[in-house]
C-alpha cells in the first residue's frame, strides 16, 4: 500500500469513515437481484482488489498490505433494499446518507453496492461505497466500468472460478515490513540520480523553483485572508447528504459572457452557496473567504489502471464576502491562473511522496495526529471528477444521473463533490449531521449561483446584440447624407475647374509630344530650324 493510501486507512475511525461513494439513478424497470449479482461476478476478474482485504501489521512496523480474502462472499458486498413506493429524491438521499455514514468492515474487502428499488417513475438506483485507500476520484470513475457499459446490449461472460492466494504469515509480514521500512527510503534516495538524469536541463529545475517561490507571496496572502472558521468544528457519526444540478449549456453561456474555465464557473456558483449559508447564519462579513482544498489528479495517461491514489491538491479562497458575482468569478479565475503557472499541484505531490521516507509507525501516528489536530486553515474540500460524455447502461437500462459522495474528516464538516455526465453536472454535498443542519441552504445557493450568472450573461448577450444591430444599421444610414452632399458639392466647388484642367493638360501633353514628329527625320528638323536636343 502506498504512503497516501496508508494515510487514508490510518485516519479512519467510527466518526470518520474514509470511503468515497456515488448514487447512480437508472430508468426502469429494475433488474432482479440475481442479475445484479451475476453482473458483478462476471466483471470481478477485472478488479482483483475487490476480492482483497487489508492486513495491518502489529505496531505498524510495516505498511498495511493487500491479501486475498479466503472467505469472500459476493452476497455480503452486493445488497438489496427498497424505499416505500413511490420514493422521491428525499427518500433516496436520506437512505444514501445513512448508508454512507456507516463504516466499511475492514476485515473484508472494503466496498459495498446496494440495489435500491421503489423510486418514482419506475426508476431504481445503485448506491456504491469504496474505501479511499483503494481508489481515488479519477480512477474511481474508471471503476464504474465494473457495472456500466457503453452499449445497451449486455453480454455477460461466465464467471471464472477464483481461488484465493494463501495469506502470508504474520511473521513473514513483520519481516517484510521491517525490511520495507529500511529499504524503501534507500530506494527513493537511489532513484534521485535517475530522476535527475530525466530532467532536461538545469534551467528546468530553476524555472520550477522560481515559479513555486514566486507564488509564495500569493499563497501567503490567501492563507492570511480572514476565513469563515465558524464552518469548522468536531464531527459526529451521522451525515446529511444533499445534491444540486447544473448543465453544460448554461456554464458555456456564462463563460462566453464573463470568461474563465468550466471549473472557475463551478467554484463561483459554490461560492454563492457558502455565501447564502453564512448570510442566513448571520456570520457573513465583507472580505470573508471560505478556503477550499481542490484535489488535482497527478495520474498520467498510462496509469489509469493502477488501483492506488495519485492525487495532489491546491488551496483556493472562495470570496464569499464579495456581493458581485462577476467580481467573485474574476477573483477565482485569477487564483486558478496563478496556481497553474506556479505548478503548486506538482509541488504538493512531491511533498506527499516524501512520506515514503517515513517509517510506517510514524506515518500512522502522523496521519492520525494531522487529521485530529484542530485546524482553521481549510473549511471545505471541493473535488470535480469528469465523467463520460456518452450514454452509459447497466444491464440494458440507461443511466440517468450520478451523484458523488466525498468523505469529511478532521474539523472539515462540509465537502462538495462534482461529477459530470453527458451534458450535466451534479453536486453531492456531504455534511456532519449535527454541525450543519442547514446544509440544504448550501445546495439551494449553488443552484442560485448558476441562475444569477446565467441572468447576467443573458443581459450581456442582449446588450451585445443591440449594439451589433446599431453597427449593422450604420452602413445603410451613411449613403443617404453622402448622396445629398456630394452632388451639391461637385457643381459648386472646383469640380468645374478640375475637368477643365484635365482637358487643358491633355492638349499640352499632346502638343509637347510631337515626339513622333521628331522621329529623327533629320531633314524636317533641319528645315524647321529646331535643334534635335530641343525636340527631344
Amino acid at each position: 500500500m502506498s504512503s497516501l493510501d496508508a494515510g487514508f486507512y490510518f485516519i479512519e475511525d467510527e466518526n470518520v469513515p474514509m470511503h468515497v461513494g456515488s448514487v447512480l439513478v437508472f430508468d426502469g424497470p429494475a433488474p432482479s437481484y440475481g442479475d445484479v449479482i451475476r453482473l458483478f461476478l462476471a466483471r470481478m476478474d477485472q478488479v482483483p482488489r475487490y476480492r482483497q482485504k487489508v492486513k495491518a501489521l502489529p505496531f505498524h512496523v510495516g505498511r498495511p498490505v493487500w491479501v486475498d480474502d479466503d472467505h469472500f462472499n459476493i452476497l455480503y458486498h452486493v445488497r438489496h433494499t427498497a424505499v416505500p413506493s413511490p420514493g422521491g429524491e428525499d427518500q433516496l438521499r436520506n437512505l444514501a446518507g445513512r448508508i454512507f455514514a456507516q463504516k466499511l468492515d475492514d476485515s473484508k474487502p472494503m466496498w459495498e453496492a446496494w440495489l435500491v428499488e421503489g423510486l418514482e417513475g419506475g426508476r431504481w438506483a445503485i448506491i456504491s461505497k469504496v474505501h479511499h485507500c483503494m481508489i481515488d476520484g479519477v480512477s474511481g470513475s474508471d471503476m464504474l466500468q465494473l457495472i456500466l457499459d457503453f452499449r445497451q446490449e449486455t453480454v455477460l461472460p461466465e464467471p471464472k472460478e477464483w481461488q484465493p492466494q494463501p495469506q502470508p504469515s504474520t511473521l513473514d509480514l513483520v519481516v517484510d515490513g521491517v525490511r520495507d521500512a529500511i529499504v524503501t527510503p534507500v530506494q527513493h534516495l537511489s532513484a534521485l540520480p535517475a530522476v535527475a538524469r530525466n530532467v532536461r536541463s538545469f534551467s528546468e529545475i530553476m524555472d520550477f523553483g522560481k515559479s513555486v517561490l514566486g507564488s509564495l507571496p500569493g499563497t501567503a496572502r490567501r492563507l492570511v485572508t480572514r476565513a469563515a472558521t465558524s464552518l469548522n468544528g468536531p464531527i459526529g457519526p451521522h451525515r446529511r447528504w444533499v445534491w444540486a444540478r447544473a448543465n453544460l449549456a448554461e456554464i458555456k453561456q456564462i463563460r462566453t459572457a464573463a470568461g474563465g474555465t468550466v471549473n472557475d464557473v463551478i467554484l463561483t456558483a459554490i461560492t454563492r452557496g457558502f455565501r447564502d449559508l453564512l448570510e442566513k447564519r448571520g456570520e457573513l462579513t465583507e472580505g470573508m473567504v471560505v478556503r477550499t482544498m481542490v484535489p488535482v489528479s497527478m495520474r498520467k495517461a498510462d496509469q489509469h489502471n493502477e488501483l492506488n491514489n495519485r492525487v495532489s491538491a491546491v488551496l483556493v479562497n472562495l470570496p464569499v464576502g464579495e456581493a458581485d458575482p462577476v467580481k467573485r468569478l474574476a477573483s477565482i479565475r485569477a487564483q486558478m491562473d496563478d496556481l497553474k503557472h506556479s505548478r503548486q499541484a506538482a509541488g504538493a505531490d512531491v511533498l506527499t511522496n516524501l512520506s515514503n521516507f517515513a517509517a510506517p509507525t510514524l506515518m500512522a501516528l502522523g496521519s492520525r495526529t494531522a487529521m485530529r489536530f484542530p485546524q482553521q486553515i481549510l473549511q471545505t474540500v471541493t473535488t470535480n471528477v469528469p465523467g463520460p460524455r456518452i450514454p452509459l447502461y447497466m444491464l440494458g437500462r440507461p443511466l440517468v444521473e450520478l451523484f458523488p459522495y466525498v468523505p469529511i474528516a478532521s474539523t472539515i464538516r462540509i465537502t462538495v463533490g462534482i461529477f459530470s455526465y453527458l451534458d450535466r453536472f451534479t453536486f453531492g454535498i456531504n455534511a456532519d449531521f449535527d454541525g450543519v443542519p442547514d446544509v440544504q441552504l448550501l445546495a439551494d445557493g449553488i443552484r442560485a449561483g448558476f441562475d444569477e450568472m446565467v441572468a447576467l450573461a443573458a443581459e450581456a448577450a442582449e446588450r451585445t446584440e443591440a449594439a451589433q444591430k446599431v453597427v449593422d444599421a450604420a452602413p445603410a444610414a451613411k449613403p443617404a447624407p453622402q448622396a445629398a452632399v456630394t452632388p451639391a458639392a461637385k457643381p459648386a466647388a472646383t469640380p468645374a475647374a478640375k475637368p477643365a484642367a484635365k482637358p487643358a493638360a491633355k492638349p499640352v501633353a499632346k502638343k509637347a509630344a510631337p515626339k513622333p514628329r521628331a522621329v529623327r527625320t533629320t531633314s524636317k528638323a533641319a528645315t524647321n530650324g529646331v535643334k534635335p536636343e530641343t525636340t527631344a
